[in-house]
């Protein structure tokens, strides 16, 4: 291992354009599960398959259900960013890292201190009224608002804004991509920018299974594809540097 980690600092010390591609895998280390890993999500028994109560049908038409999943297992109010979190924050600012393009919604990059993040699958940190459009947002002064505004309220979450003289009762959900649902346009637009002009790519902690997210390192021609997962990925073959293990194991052992 110590000859794979000699290997990433020197790839990264040679990079001038380094992009982190990441996925659930980087947050498990902040105690927040992933889905497909032996104890994730997809291996425990519920109801209904995961995939499908996460998804447009779902919360469509068993909202109650929905709500319940959501926020049972998908809100971590209390989880802070780890050595991975930290040390591309550390990367960003040192000048080297670009951008951390992420499928998590859990919003821990910023909170670690990262500026560029971009969220293919939206944050639950931020949520909105479907019926008037109203934000439930996190501040400045407590990033966590939004969150709690939905955690708090009594089974579903519904608008308190006042429309006409009325108080809306609209649903308010989460802004994330759910299944069933496409990805923003604008995200997706610079992500593939920032990828196909990175001279270093870092995929960590996906599995790159979720399309079209995981399409994306197609447009990756740099110099250097370093793949940082404890199980093996379908890009492996392909990558120049792979290390099964933690990642922010890994990544604290890099000096920028």
């Amino acid at each position: 291992m110590d000859d794979k980690i000699k290997e990433l600092q020197a790839a990264v010390d040679d990079s001038d354009y380094i992009v982190f591609f990441g996925g659930a895998g980087v947050s498990t280390e902040s105690g927040i599960p992933d889905f497909r890993s032996q104890d994730g999500l997809y291996k425990m028994k519920y109801k209904y398959p995961p995939e499908e109560i996460v998804s447009h049908t779902f919360i469509t038409y068993k909202t109650d259900e929905f709500f319940e999943f959501y926020k049972d297992k998908m809100l971590a109010p209390d989880a802070l960013p780890n050595a991975a979190h930290k040390k591309l924050a550390e990367m960003e600012q040192a000048g080297k890292l670009k951008a951390v393009i992420t499928q998590n919604i859990d919003g821990l990059h910023q909170a670690a201190g990262s500026k560029e993040v971009l969220e293919l699958h939206g944050s639950v940190l931020r949520n909105y009224c479907v019926k008037c459009g109203k934000r439930y947002d996190g501040t400045p002064e407590d990033v966590h608002a939004g969150m709690k505004y939905v955690l708090q309220a009594d089974g579903v979450p519904h608008c308190n804004n006042e429309v006409d003289g009325k108080v809306c009762g609209g649903l308010v959900r989460p802004d994330v991509v759910l299944y069933e649902e496409g990805l923003d346009g604008n995200v997706m637009d610079r992500a593939v920018m920032h990828i196909s002009k990175a001279d270093m790519l870092i995929i960590g902690g996906t599995s790159l299974v979720v399309y079209p997210a995981a399409g994306f390192v197609n447009y990756f021609h740099g110099k250097y594809l370093v793949v940082l997962n404890l199980a093996s990925t379908s890009r492996d073959s392909e990558a120049d540097i792979v290390i099964h293990d933690k990642i922010g194991k890994v990544l604290s052992q890099i000096n920028v």
